[in-house]
């Protein structure tokens, strides 16, 4: 995801994307989630850099 979330959010995904796998008949001590804040400068969309296209 494009860096710049707070940690709030990212405490929230990690939240929502395990019960999604305990949803599913996972324990949640197997779930592990990396979360990469990657700059828009380094991330293109349609051809452009994401940082020209989506500020």
């Amino acid at each position: 995801m494009w860096a710049g979330r707070s940690e709030e959010v990212k405490e929230k995904l990690i939240e929502e994307m395990t019960k999604v796998f305990v949803n599913l008949g996972i324990p949640a001590e197997a779930v592990t989630v990396v979360i990469h804040d990657i700059p828009k400068t380094n991330w293109g969309v349609a051809g452009k850099q994401a940082s020209k296209i989506r500020p």
